[in-house]
């Protein structure tokens, strides 16, 4: 691996870890405990590992676009990475930090559709790349579904 290749990865690497700092500032904390909660959630160990393992993979995900395509073929991909980012660190303050699940799961939808998108964009790129995104998009899946179910659940009834 070449100094500016190594640079590279390391450089996405930061851009990843900076997205996943929301979580760090957003925590659940005690208005999270209190919702109600679907049976088939995960405990809440589970989550920080999952996404340290999923925000290596996009990281090394777009350093593989990266090296693979060059900047002319990366430009538009790596742009559609960026994007998602930064919806994902979007999610945390939505969800967590102005308690709107609601709100959350939107951006949590247009993060799938981001993802999604990219995933797209990779493939032409790099299939290893794209492939290292499904994960991350299966997380995503489910963690929407999630954020659907805590709404549903702790929504206020409507007047009659």
């Amino acid at each position: 691996m070449t100094m500016s290749s190594a640079a590279a990865l390391l450089v996405f690497v930061v851009l990843s870890a900076v997205a996943a700092l929301t979580g760090s500032l957003f925590r659940p904390g005690e208005w999270y405990e209190r919702l109600k909660k679907p049976s088939w959630r995960p405990p809440n160990w589970l989550f920080a590992p999952v996404w340290s393992a999923l925000y290596l993979m996009m990281a090394v995900a777009a350093w593989l676009v990266w090296k693979d395509g060059g900047w002319p073929a990366a430009r538009a991909p790596l742009t559609l990475w960026l994007g998602q980012l930064v919806i994902n660190a979007a999610w945390t303050p939505a969800f967590f930090g102005l308690k709107r699940p609601d709100l959350g799961f939107i951006v949590i939808a247009a993060l799938w559709l981001a993802i999604a998108t990219t995933i797209v964009a990779f493939t032409a790129v790099s299939v290893a790349a794209a492939w290292l995104m499904v994960p991350y998009l299966a997380w995503v899946t489910f963690a929407a579904l999630l954020n659907l179910a805590v709404w549903r659940l702790n929504r206020p009834l409507a007047a009659s």
